[in-house]
């Protein structure tokens, strides 16, 4: 009996396309490649790379089109799928101690709910897994596909413990999946989710140099601080990382990092740019990053940033102009643009830039990331306030691609309320200094 084909709905079509000269269009329905099924996007970027290929199109009015291509290889059709995917996401099935989502509040948008644990994600948005939601069949397909990097959620590699920090009995038994990484040459990126009294310390030792077994595959591991809101009630009780706490994962850290660097030739194992800020410690050099490959883990972004910002300003030659704003941002990140603007004001010193720390009431004062404001926040706690000729708010407290903030206000709420035009920047040491000063 033939398998029933997964049909894909065709959202819109690239103009100059393959697809766009075929006459493909939104709304027509991507039946196979080649008579072979589509499960998701990884098959169809596997199917549709080669030079001949027959693509069967279902019409909106029902009418079946069997299309012959001849292509360059890996040339891509132009297709545009209803979900980037094309299939559902995968929801998590660990109830881990650290959840950032199960300390969300109430009432929010429904989508900050969801719980991904999706291995596709990994590759197409830079997700971390668990490894726990991961199939055998989703496990073929990786090794077949030869897809990497893969980031990985480790947190531990005691089985036991992880068990215990992710409430899952089968947490441990999938650390195995690292080794079938491995052996297939794949790449990976690992993640700790560091949490005082379980998996820091001595449990935090065993888990760099367990790691170490999988170099030069295991490119990089962040360390990270658990986030804690104030929306624990019912939750594993985790007590919060002193400055003394910090000093201290930090010298764990570094330790590691003489002995990886001295055998294998990297660090592989970096910390979190809050470590440092909670220790009151300077961060490290720009060589000790490495490339930045856990940046978006908050892994040297404090230090790519100084350095962005020194490059484009020495190629700036400074002058009088005049103006007035303001810029706002969290608590983690204030005395790091505070500084940056003192650097601007030395060539531009007619430029008036107030930094303005914003507390997050929304989710509790532990939370001192950018990224996590709310505009009720922005609004509440700049209101009567004189701002100058813009506001400048960081690109990450938007959601991706739109002009809604986490709390769904938009930037024309802030605006309207505040009675100021805002801007926003995007995170890099560039567009920092010419927001400030164009």
């Amino acid at each position: 009996m033939a398998k029933k084909l997964q049909e894909h709905r065709i959202n819109g079509v690239i103009p100059g396309s393959i697809a766009q000269e075929l006459e493909i269009e939104a709304g027509d329905v991507l039946v196979s490649i080649n008579e072979q099924p589509i499960k998701d996007v990884f098959d169809y970027r596997y199917l549709s790379e080669d030079e001949e290929l027959t693509l069967l199109i279902r019409k909106a009015d029902g009418e079946e089109w069997e299309l012959e291509i001849e292509k360059d290889a890996y040339e891509d059709l132009g297709l545009v799928f209803e979900d980037g995917l094309m299939d559902e996401y995968r929801s998590c099935r660990n109830k881990c101690i650290f959840c950032f989502i199960d300390q969300m509040p109430p009432g929010m948008r429904d989508t900050l709910y969801f719980k991904d644990d999706d291995a596709r994600l990994s590759f197409l948005q830079g997700n971390y897994i668990t490894l726990t939601n991961l199939s055998e069949e989703d496990m073929e397909r990786i090794l077949f596909y030869k897809l990497s990097p893969i980031n990985i959620s480790v947190h531990t590699t005691n089985p036991e413990l992880r068990c215990k920090m992710l409430n899952n009995r089968f947490a441990g038994e999938a650390l195995t999946k690292l080794q079938r990484f491995y052996d297939a040459g794949l790449e990976m990126n690992g993640q700790i989710v560091l949490c005082k009294g379980y998996n820091d310390g001595a449990e935090l030792e065993r888990t760099i140099h367990d790691l170490t077994a999988y170099l030069p595959l295991m490119q990089s591991v962040s360390v990270v601080p658990i986030g804690m809101t104030k929306y624990r009630e019912g939750l594993t009780q985790i007590e919060p990382f002193s400055k003394e706490d910090a000093a201290k994962v930090l010298e764990v850290i570094a330790k590691w990092q003489r002995i990886i660097l001295k055998e294998y030739g990297t660090r592989m194992i970096h910390a979190s740019d809050e470590w440092y800020i909670l220790a009151g410690l300077a961060l490290p050099s720009e060589e000790e990053y490495e490339g930045y490959p856990q940046l978006e883990n908050g892994v040297g972004m404090i230090r790519l940033l100084n350095e962005e910002v020194d490059a484009y300003l020495a190629e700036c030659c400074g002058d009088n102009r005049i103006r007035k704003l303001t810029l706002a941002t969290g608590v983690l990140a204030a005395p790091v643009i505070s500084e940056q603007i003192k650097k601007i004001q030395k060539k531009y010193p007619n430029i008036e830039a107030e930094v303005v720390t914003i507390i997050n009431h929304f989710f509790g004062e532990r939370i001192t990331v950018a990224g996590l404001l709310t505009g009720q926040d922005i609004i509440a706690q700049l209101k009567g306030r004189a701002l100058g000729d813009v506001l400048l708010l960081p690109e990450v407290l938007l959601r991706s691609g739109e002009d809604v903030f986490l709390d769904d206000l938009r930037i024309s709420d802030v605006e309207k309320a505040l009675q100021t035009r805002v801007g926003i920047v995007k995170s890099d040491g560039e567009a920092l200094v010419r927001a400030v000063i164009e």
